[in-house]
């Protein structure tokens, strides 16, 4: 560790190992929240339900405590929604589309958009 000569330097050492290890332990408890929801996803539908607000709340913690970026915890959050719906399974009343349904070949993705057309050949 280099020798600093102000005092400025020395406190923002001092505050960044302060929030080097705030952030470590937070995004350590986040990996922990998603490591249990994710075995409670195999375990089946009933403990996804349950531990889903727990991977929620976790990542609303990271986000506001600034270990992670607010808009990487929405996405995680729609994502661990998608896994529980999915491991829900259609039959137990859950609306949206399988998980096998992909848009029809040739659509390039854009669902109800006209695609171009090569011109016909004489």
């Amino acid at each position: 560790m280099p020798i600093l000569k102000r005092r400025s330097a020395m406190k923002r050492v001092r505050q960044n190992k302060r929030r080097r290890l705030r952030n470590r332990m937070n995004r350590s408890a986040l990996r922990t929240a998603m490591r249990r929801f994710a075995e409670a996803v195999k375990a089946g539908p009933e403990q996804a339900k349950v531990a889903l607000p727990d991977a929620f709340r976790a990542l609303d913690v990271a986000a506001r405590k600034g270990a992670i970026p607010k808009k990487r915890a929405d996405r995680k959050k729609a994502r661990l929604a998608l896994m529980a719906a999915r491991a829900a399974g259609p039959a137990s009343g859950q609306a949206g589309t399988p998980a096998s349904a992909e848009p029809p070949a040739g659509t390039g993705g854009a669902v109800g958009q006209a695609q171009p057309q090569a011109p016909a050949q004489p």
